[in-house]
């Protein structure tokens, strides 16, 4: 399993964000608590199909430094499409 920070930085209140993927949920959530990311910070199902953390540029820079890899836009997609919750899915979880 591998954790993904992708280079397409916007800029939303005078900082610089991107995305921290991951191939599972749960390894998702253990990256983001050892880069020290609160869970309250956490989108995913239902909010958004795609399990994710917004995080900083700089946030960005520390996650590479540990481990994380960095992905295009067009990977990106790919991760999301891979990653996505369905919404049958979700309601059979239910």
């Amino acid at each position: 399993m591998a954790v993904y920070v992708d280079d397409a930085i916007w800029r939303w209140k005078g900082r610089k964000w991107c995305h921290l993927m991951a191939d599972g949920e749960a390894e998702l959530h253990r990256f983001a608590h050892r880069l020290g990311i609160h869970r309250l910070s956490y989108q995913g199902p239902p909010k958004t199909a795609a399990p994710h953390y917004d995080i900083t540029g700089l946030e960005r820079d520390r996650a590479l430094r540990m481990g994380a890899l960095s992905i295009s836009r067009r990977e990106v997609v790919a991760l999301y499409r891979k990653v996505r919750v369905r919404k049958g899915a979700l309601q059979a979880a239910e």
